[in-house]
């Protein structure tokens, strides 16, 4: 079922395939030390989730929840981090029942869903498996597993970012040395889909050359003439599909707290 991109333990560094770094979690010593020295007054329980593309595994972060936050915050962490690019609609499908961003209380066009506005100990159990749309015209598609529920120490942040797949490393399709910059979303699921910028550049330049021989112009500021759309590569499920250029908000590498030593 998984992909077998690695992904770094937030709390000692070491690298794990996605399978790995579940099982490693739960033993982790750094883990359980930082857990056993957080102190406060109040408690709270946490549910710990896999989030992966439901058709591409490459991608798959693993986070930790407060009970009291609700779908709409994690709504807005997916968005953040993997999604947004030009607002739209997103949804939950949890036992058969949709929980949508803006649900359409009427049921126009069949049963009417709920809203996000739920606490996620009045939704969520350990070994749920819901699934997750965004942008219902360019679907994205992800799947999140329910791992693991615990009690702790209640902290402010929304979401705890465990582990994170590692970026991938993507040859540029033409030259095939340099590492992909960009993509080219026409050609998303093709062999050419992915350029370096040299490349790129020298696309750029022939197309303007031909459109020059074939039109009479003579307008050596090539750097505007794109015909074709390109896309930065990023790390995400989403890359390349409608406007999406990467998040504005978490960087592409997941750097844990702690670098294993060697």
């Amino acid at each position: 079922m998984a992909g077998q991109s690695k992904g770094y333990c937030k709390y000692c560094g070491n690298e794990y395939i996605w399978g790995g770094i579940r099982r490693h979690l739960h033993a982790c010593k750094e883990r359980k030390a930082v857990l056993a020295s957080t102190t406060g007054k109040r408690s709270c329980g946490y549910f710990e989730m896999l989030l992966y593309g439901k058709y591409d595994h490459t991608y798959w972060l693993i986070i930790e929840m407060p009970d009291t936050r609700t779908l709409q915050d994690l709504d807005q962490f997916i968005r953040n981090i993997w999604m947004e690019c030009c607002g739209h609609l997103s949804s939950f499908r949890i036992y058969g029942e949709s929980y949508d961003a803006y649900p359409d209380t009427e049921g126009f066009w069949g049963e009417p869903a709920k809203s996000m506005n739920y606490r996620l100990k009045d939704i969520l159990s350990e070994g749920l498996v819901m699934d997750y749309e965004y942008d219902f015209g360019s679907t994205t598609e992800l799947e999140i597993k329910v791992l693991h529920y615990r009690q702790g120490v209640w902290k402010r942040d929304p979401v705890t970012i465990l582990s994170r797949n590692n970026p991938p490393e993507l040859l540029c399709s033409h030259c095939k040395k340099n590492h992909a910059q960009w993509i080219d979303p026409t050609r998303l699921f093709e062999e050419e889909a992915f350029w370096c910028e040299s490349c790129r550049q020298a696309h750029i330049q022939a197309k303007a050359s031909q459109t020059a021989k074939t039109d009479g112009t003579c307008d050596d500021s090539y750097e505007d003439f794109d015909e074709e759309y390109f896309l930065p590569v990023c790390n995400s499920p989403r890359m390349g599909v409608c406007a999406y250029e990467g998040s504005e908000l978490y960087p592409d590498t997941f750097e844990p707290d702690k670098r294993p030593v060697g």
